[in-house]
This record gives structure tokens, C-alpha cells and sequence, in this order.
């Protein structure tokens, strides 16, 4: 056979090859990396989708946070005006309480010191009488009044 004979043989034994090949091994490896890009595309789309899901609920746990953190300064200022309000009150109850006790103090002083005066009283006035009674029970001798009078005054 001449080159030109071996030429036609392998230019038909190539196109038998090709067509095969197109036939039978091209379908399936064409199908394998279509597949791999349409994987490689829906990956690439859920990686977005998450991001924007990550995003969204980023954006949803801020404004929770901002919401709580503003309820929280809400209840703690509350409980600050409650507390100041029971502080106010204790303080009104305490000045109160001790307004009664001074004055329930200066009532008992002042009884205390009426009674006192009293006893006085009642003693200079019995002082008196034992004086009086003693001077006239002596006879009447200045330097025996003197005496008397004396020891009055250290009995006072």
C-alpha cells in the first residue's frame, strides 16, 4: 500500500474514532463537568444566600441587642426612681419619728423638771419649817440663830 492508501485508512480510522468518541465517551464526560459546574454554581449561590442570611440575621440580633439594651436602661432607671422614692420616704419616716421622739424627750424633761421644782419646793418649804421650829423651840439668842441659820444654809 502506498502513504496515500495508509493515509485514507487512518483519516477513516480517525473519523471512526471521533465519531465513537463523540457518540459514546464525549455525552458523559461533557454531562460530568456540567454537573460539576452546575455544583460549583449552586454552592456559590448557597454561599450567597448564607451571607445574606448571616447578614440579616447580623442586622435582627443588633436590633434585639439595641431593644434589650434600652429595656434594661428603662427597668434600671425605674428602679433607680423607685429606690430614691423609698430612700425620700424613709428619710420623711425618720425625721418624722425623730421629731416625735424630741418632743415626747422634751415632754418627759419638762415633767421631770416640774417634779423636780416641786420636790425642791416641798423640801425647802419642810427645811423651812424644821428651821422655824427649831428657832422657836430655843429662846431667842442671836448667836444660837446664827448657828441655826448656818446650818440651814448647808443643808440647802
Amino acid at each position: 500500500m502506498s502513504i496515500t492508501g495508509t493515509l485514507i485508512i487512518q483519516v477513516i480510522v480517525f473519523l471512526i474514532l471521533v465519531g465513537f468518541t463523540m457518540k459514546f465517551v464525549w455525552p458523559p464526560i461533557t454531562a460530568a463537568l456540567d454537573e460539576r459546574a452546575r455544583k460549583i454554581a449552586d454552592g456559590l449561590a448557597a454561599a450567597d444566600k448564607a451571607k445574606a442570611e448571616l447578614a440579616a440575621a447580623d442586622k435582627r440580633v443588633e436590633q434585639e441587642l439595641s431593644q434589650a439594651r434600652n429595656q434594661t436602661a428603662t427597668l434600671l432607671a425605674d428602679a433607680e426612681r423607685r429606690a430614691q422614692a423609698i430612700v425620700e420616704e424613709a428619710k420623711s419616716r425618720a425625721t418624722e419619728e425623730g421629731a416625735k421622739i424630741v418632743a415626747a424627750a422634751r415632754v418627759e424633761a419638762e415633767q421631770q423638771s416640774v417634779k423636780a421644782r416641786e420636790a425642791l419646793r416641798e423640801q425647802v418649804a419642810a427645811l423651812a419649817v424644821k428651821g422655824a421650829e427649831q428657832i422657836l423651840r430655843k429662846e431667842v439668842n442671836p448667836a444660837v440663830h446664827a448657828e441655826l441659820l448656818s446650818r440651814l444654809a448647808t443643808e440647802l
